[in-house]
Protein backbone atom coordinates (compact mmCIF):
# COMPACT_ATOMS: atom_id res chain seq x y z
CA UNK A 1 0.00 0.00 0.00
CA UNK A 2 2.83 2.57 0.82
CA UNK A 3 4.50 2.16 -2.50
CA UNK A 4 0.88 2.93 -4.38
CA UNK A 5 0.91 6.52 -2.02
CA UNK A 6 4.17 7.56 -3.30
CA UNK A 7 3.43 6.23 -7.01
CA UNK A 8 0.33 7.99 -7.12
CA UNK A 9 2.11 11.49 -5.50
CA UNK A 10 4.70 11.41 -7.94
CA UNK A 11 2.58 10.70 -10.52
CA UNK A 12 0.58 13.94 -9.75
CA UNK A 13 4.25 15.45 -9.01
CA UNK A 14 6.48 14.83 -12.30
CA UNK A 15 3.47 16.38 -14.70
CA UNK A 16 2.56 18.96 -12.20
CA UNK A 17 6.59 19.95 -12.41
CA UNK A 18 6.78 19.80 -15.91
CA UNK A 19 4.06 22.05 -16.40
CA UNK A 20 4.46 24.90 -13.75
CA UNK A 21 8.18 25.00 -15.08
CA UNK A 22 7.29 26.37 -18.69
CA UNK A 23 4.39 28.37 -17.64
CA UNK A 24 6.77 30.15 -15.21
CA UNK A 25 9.60 30.27 -17.11
CA UNK A 26 7.74 31.20 -20.55
CA UNK A 27 6.47 34.40 -18.48
CA UNK A 28 10.12 35.45 -17.59
CA UNK A 29 12.67 36.45 -20.41
CA UNK A 30 15.69 36.17 -18.15
CA UNK A 31 18.95 33.54 -17.54
CA UNK A 32 17.53 33.27 -14.04
CA UNK A 33 15.62 29.81 -13.82
CA UNK A 34 12.24 30.90 -12.76
CA UNK A 35 10.75 27.84 -12.89
CA UNK A 36 12.64 25.76 -11.29
CA UNK A 37 12.73 27.88 -8.42
CA UNK A 38 9.36 28.92 -8.61
CA UNK A 39 8.73 24.11 -8.13
CA UNK A 40 11.59 23.74 -5.66
CA UNK A 41 10.28 27.10 -3.07
CA UNK A 42 6.49 25.54 -3.73
CA UNK A 43 7.52 21.97 -2.44
CA UNK A 44 9.64 23.20 0.65
CA UNK A 45 5.97 25.15 1.56
CA UNK A 46 3.99 22.18 0.67
CA UNK A 47 6.06 20.08 2.91
CA UNK A 48 7.07 22.51 5.85
CA UNK A 49 2.75 22.58 5.90
CA UNK A 50 3.11 18.82 6.15
CA UNK A 51 5.27 18.51 8.59
CA UNK A 52 3.22 21.29 10.87
CA UNK A 53 0.53 18.88 10.22
CA UNK A 54 1.79 15.51 11.51
CA UNK A 55 3.51 17.58 14.34
CA UNK A 56 0.17 18.75 14.80
CA UNK A 57 -1.51 15.32 14.72
CA UNK A 58 -3.55 16.33 12.17
CA UNK A 59 -1.99 14.42 9.26
CA UNK A 60 -0.84 10.58 9.05
CA UNK A 61 2.22 8.65 7.34
CA UNK A 62 -0.39 7.68 4.40
CA UNK A 63 -0.53 12.23 3.69
CA UNK A 64 3.23 11.66 4.65
CA UNK A 65 4.11 9.08 2.05
CA UNK A 66 1.65 10.49 -0.69
CA UNK A 67 2.65 13.94 -0.53
CA UNK A 68 5.64 14.51 1.13
CA UNK A 69 7.30 11.28 -0.50
CA UNK A 70 5.43 11.15 -3.88
CA UNK A 71 3.92 14.56 -4.98
CA UNK A 72 6.64 16.67 -3.28
CA UNK A 73 9.76 14.15 -4.29
CA UNK A 74 8.55 14.49 -7.96
CA UNK A 75 7.81 17.97 -7.83
CA UNK A 76 11.16 19.65 -6.68
CA UNK A 77 14.29 18.76 -8.84
CA UNK A 78 17.82 19.49 -7.13
CA UNK A 79 19.18 18.03 -9.85
CA UNK A 80 17.50 20.59 -12.51
CA UNK A 81 18.49 23.55 -9.77
CA UNK A 82 22.23 22.00 -9.88
CA UNK A 83 22.48 21.57 -13.80
CA UNK A 84 21.06 25.37 -14.37
CA UNK A 85 23.23 26.74 -11.90
CA UNK A 86 26.14 24.91 -13.39
CA UNK A 87 25.20 26.08 -16.63
CA UNK A 88 25.08 29.68 -15.73
CA UNK A 89 28.16 29.61 -14.05
CA UNK A 90 29.83 27.98 -17.46
CA UNK A 91 28.33 30.62 -19.66
CA UNK A 92 29.55 33.46 -18.07
CA UNK A 93 26.00 34.01 -15.86
CA UNK A 94 28.22 33.75 -12.24
CA UNK A 95 26.00 36.80 -10.98
CA UNK A 96 22.63 34.61 -11.98
CA UNK A 97 24.41 31.53 -10.67
CA UNK A 98 25.27 33.09 -7.37
CA UNK A 99 21.72 34.20 -7.30
CA UNK A 100 19.93 30.73 -8.00
CA UNK A 101 21.76 29.29 -4.76
CA UNK A 102 21.59 32.12 -2.71
CA UNK A 103 17.72 32.23 -3.24
CA UNK A 104 16.80 29.49 -3.78
CA UNK A 105 18.46 28.07 -0.48
CA UNK A 106 17.02 31.31 1.47
CA UNK A 107 13.44 31.06 -0.46
CA UNK A 108 13.12 27.17 0.17
CA UNK A 109 13.95 27.24 3.77
CA UNK A 110 11.86 30.47 4.69
CA UNK A 111 8.60 28.53 2.89
CA UNK A 112 9.57 25.41 5.25
CA UNK A 113 9.30 27.35 7.84
CA UNK A 114 6.46 29.40 7.18
CA UNK A 115 4.67 26.32 6.36
CA UNK A 116 5.34 24.38 10.05
CA UNK A 117 4.00 28.33 10.96
CA UNK A 118 1.32 27.97 9.44
CA UNK A 119 0.48 24.34 10.01
CA UNK A 120 0.77 24.72 13.70
CA UNK A 121 -1.17 28.05 13.74
CA UNK A 122 -3.93 25.94 12.23
CA UNK A 123 -4.03 22.73 14.38
CA UNK A 124 -2.39 23.71 17.58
Amino acid sequence: MNWLLVVTGAMVGAPLRYLTDRAVQSRHDSLFPWGTFAVNVTGCLILGLLTGSVAEGAAGSHLQLLLGTGLCGALTTYSTFSYETLRLSETGARFYAAANVAASVVAGLGAAFAGVALAQAVWA
